[in-house]
C-alpha cells in the first residue's frame, strides 16, 4: 500500500495561500517580489558584534601606542639635536671648583657660559653682535697646559700690552689697574715671585717650567710684552691665584666665552678624607635647603 495515499490533498489555491504567508518573514518593499524581499539580510548577534568592537578598539590602541612611540623617538631626537646644537655653539655650564676668582665667583657657583659672545672669525659673524675680548673681561678658556680643563680668569692684558706687578699692584701699559671693585688680597705674607711679577728673584715651584724658559723672552724692561693672539690673566682673588703669572698666556683659540650668569650656588662641606662620594651626596641633599645660596641665583657675571 502506498503510505502517501492517506495523505488528504491541499487544494493549490490554499498552497498558494500558504507560500504567501512564507514570503511574508520580513517587511518586503511595496509591490516587490525579489529573493531580497523573500529572504532578508541577517544581521550578526550581539556576541560577533561585541568581539568586532573589541579587535577594533584593540588595533586603534596599537596604532595609536606606535603613533606615541615615534612621537617620543621624534621628541627625544630633536631635545637631543637641539643640546647638542646649544652646547656647541650658544652656550654651556660650567661649575667653579677653586676660589682664584673669589669674590666675583665662588666654590659652587654654577655658571651658564655665553659661547656666541666671543665669535671672531666664525661663519655666524654676519648675523651676530660679536664683541672684541677686552681688558677686564671675564672668559672661560681651555688651560693652555691641560686644554682638556677649562678655567676661568680676568683678561689684564691684551696683545701688545705691557703688564707687570709690583707689590702686588697691576701696572698696565705704565698705569695702575684700577681694580679695587673685583680684586682681593688675602695673604698677609709677600711672595716675591707673586707680587712683584716678572721682576721677582726666585723662580715659584708652582710655575710651569715651559712658562719659565719662554717667559724671559717676552719681557722687556720688567714688562711682560703680550704677543699677538694672545692673552694675560688673573684671577680676582690675586694671592690664591694659579694664573698667567705660573704658565703663561692664554691663545685666542682657547677662549670658549664669558660666563653669562649664576643659575645655582650651594656652599661645598669640607670634605675630609675618609668622605666618599655617596657621603657627600647624602650631606647635601639633606642640607640643601640650608646651604644653597639663595641670592646668588640667577645672578649676572661683571
Amino acid at each position: 500500500m502506498n503510505e502517501h495515499e492517506n495523505l488528504p490533498e491541499v487544494p493549490a489555491s490554499e498552497a498558494s495561500e500558504g507560500l504567501g504567508s512564507l514570503s511574508s518573514v520580513g517587511d518586503p518593499a511595496p509591490g516587490g517580489d525579489n529573493l531580497g524581499d523573500r529572504y532578508p539580510e541577517v544581521t550578526p548577534s550581539g556576541a560577533e558584534s561585541a568581539a568586532s568592537s573589541a579587535n577594533s578598539a584593540a588595533e586603534s590602541r596599537r596604532r595609536t601606542n606606535a603613533d606615541d612611540w615615534l612621537s617620543g623617538v621624534q621628541w627625544l631626537c630633536s631635545t637631543v639635536v637641539l643640546a647638542v646644537f646649544v652646547i656647541t655653539f650658544l652656550a654651556q655650564a660650567f661649575q667653579i671648583p677653586s676660589e682664584s676668582m673669589e669674590n666675583t665667583l665662588l666654590i659652587g657657583d654654577y655658571l651658564l657660559v655665553d659661547k656666541v659672545h666671543y665669535g671672531e672669525g666664525s661663519a655666524w659673524k654676519w648675523l651676530m653682535p660679536y664683541t672684541p675680548i677686552r681688558r677686564g673681561d671675564i672668559v672661560v678658556f681651555r688651560y693652555p697646559v691641560h686644554p682638556a680643563q677649562h678655567f676661568v680668569k680676568r683678561v689684564v692684558g691684551i696683545p701688545e700690552d705691557h703688564v707687570h706687578l709690583f707689590r702686588g699692584t697691576v701696572f698696565v701699559n705704565g698705569k695702575a689697574l684700577d681694580d679695587s671693585r673685583f680684586a682681593i688680597h688675602k695673604s698677609e705674607q709677600f711672595d716675591s715671585y707673586r707680587d712683584n711679577f716678572p721682576a721677582g728673584n726666585y723662580i715659584s715651584p708652582e710655575v710651569n717650567s715651559s712658562w719659565w724658559v719662554a717667559m724671559h723672552n717676552v719681557v722687556h724692561q720688567g714688562d711682560i710684552v703680550v704677543p699677538p693672539g694672545q692673552y694675560f690673566v688673573l684671577g680676582d682673588n690675586r694671592d690664591e691665584s694659579l694664573d698667567s703669572r705660573y704658565w703663561g698666556f692664554v691663545p685666542r683659540e682657547n677662549i670658549i666665552g664669558r660666563p653669562l650668569l649664576i643659575y645655582w650656588s650651594v656652599q661645598r662641606p669640607e670634605v675630609t678624607a675618609g668622605d666618599g662620594k655617596l657621603e657627600r651626596l647624602l650631606y647635601t641633599l639633606v642640607h640643601l635647603p640650608e646651604d644653597a645660596r639663595w641670592d646668588r641665583t640667577f645672578h649676572l657675571v661683571r
